[in-house]
């Protein structure tokens, strides 16, 4: 009997279709077992890889880890065990940057079988209800949210995800130079922004990932919308959740549409792997156009495969969040991915979410910010 061990991220999305796929590997190779485990979302984003590729065979990570991982040789470079046909219909079908995103230094380190980025949610029946007029701009949005009717995310890692948006929105790339996060004038501007915002989205905000946004948001009578929050399907699917939410673009700032900090997820396989030519079927098999559109995304996956967003009877399964969301994901900015990274990531987090929470010098906190980044690109100089 060969036993291969994953591990993913404990939310349906995540892990279902990863049980599932496993599932269904098994049944038509007797002679295999994929034993499946999971990580909360906040190791998803910024746990090392180091000891989990030493623990499991098959990993599903999140892209701004590669850089690390191919420093320390942790994954199979995929590209030299799998069909130039295979990845170039990958490629071709892209959500996005997704793809590429797990493509670095010449060597494709994981397959893009999810996929997502910061989208708009609300409860149509609460917009009906309050008479709402949904925000276009950015102006507006915050006029709704005065009105007590908006959520967002703003956890640590979520905030440094929408201060990036900001940024990019004033024309402020993030690291444009080598030495500087955000350039301080823009920075400033988007720090203050940013704050201004979550300050008026009311009690938890700054508590609640994701997965306990959209939550909230489906269990609320009161609050009904979110600007920007990492896309979750299931919450679009009639049943999942108390109320059904519908999905749909970012709103405008000076007069184009904010581009969101992607996200999503890659299967990759540790070079420790016992069985590599066995993970390497199985990953194969769940990134493959037909598991994509059929079995990942009805077990509640969120697919990486482009095919299965524009696919009628999976929009029709869930409130049309696949063809709402796509060019949002498409524009999505894609994050560094030099070792360290995660280091950085880690480090700028918490600094956004102080300042968040209590205000202070924006020079200071964009100070402290490249000073982590300075650190983080000495550790592997």
């Amino acid at each position: 009997m060969i036993e291969l061990t994953g591990i993913t991220w404990n939310h349906t999305r995540g892990y279902l279709p990863m049980v599932a796929t496993a599932q269904r590997w098994a049944e038509i190779h007797s002679e295999i077992s994929i034993a499946g485990h999971k990580r909360s979302l906040q190791h998803f984003a910024d746990a090392p890889l180091t000891d989990l590729a030493a623990r499991f065979d098959l990993l599903v990570i999140d892209h701004p880890s590669i850089g690390e991982a191919a420093h320390h040789e942790l994954l199979l470079p995929l590209d030299q065990h799998l069909s130039g046909d295979f990845l170039a219909d990958q490629a071709a079908n892209s959500v996005g940057g997704s793809h590429a995103s797990y493509f670095y230094e010449g060597q494709q380190y994981a397959l893009a079988i999810d996929a997502a980025s910061p989208i708009c949610g609300y409860r149509a029946d609460l917009v009906a209800l309050e008479d709402v007029q949904l925000p276009a701009t950015w102006e507006d949005l915050l006029a709704l949210a005065r009105r007590g009717l908006v959520t967002v995310p703003a956890i640590p890692i979520d905030s440094l995800m929408n201060l990036f948006m900001l940024a990019n929105a004033l024309d402020a790339a993030p690291f444009a130079e080598p030495d500087e996060v955000i350039a301080e004038s823009a920075g400033t501007e988007a720090l203050q922004l940013l704050r201004e915002l979550v300050l008026l989205t009311g009690q938890g905000s700054l508590e609640r990932n994701p997965i306990r946004t959209w939550q909230f948001l489906t269990d609320s009578d009161k609050v009904a919308y979110c600007p920007f929050a990492y896309g979750y399907s299931n919450y679009s699917r009639p049943g999942y959740a108390a109320n059904t939410l519908t999905t749909g673009g970012l709103v405008a700032f000076n007069g184009k549409p904010f581009r969101s900090t992607l996200g999503g997820a890659g299967l990759a396989i540790s070079r420790t792997c016992k069985n590599p030519e066995q993970a390497l079927a199985y990953a194969e098999f769940v990134a493959s156009p037909r598991l994509q559109y059929t079995l990942y995304t009805h077990s509640g996956g969120q697919p990486g495969h482009r095919a299965a967003w524009l696919d009628p009877d999976l929009n029709a399964a869930t409130n049309n969040f696949f063809a709402n969301t796509l060019p949002t994901l498409d524009a999505a900015w894609v994050r560094p991915r030099w070792p360290g990274f995660i280091a950085f990531q880690d480090a700028a987090s918490k600094l956004v979410h102080q300042y968040l929470i209590h205000g202070g010098s924006e020079s200071e906190v964009l100070g402290k910010m490249n000073d982590a980044l300075a650190t983080s690109r000495k550790q592997y100089a």
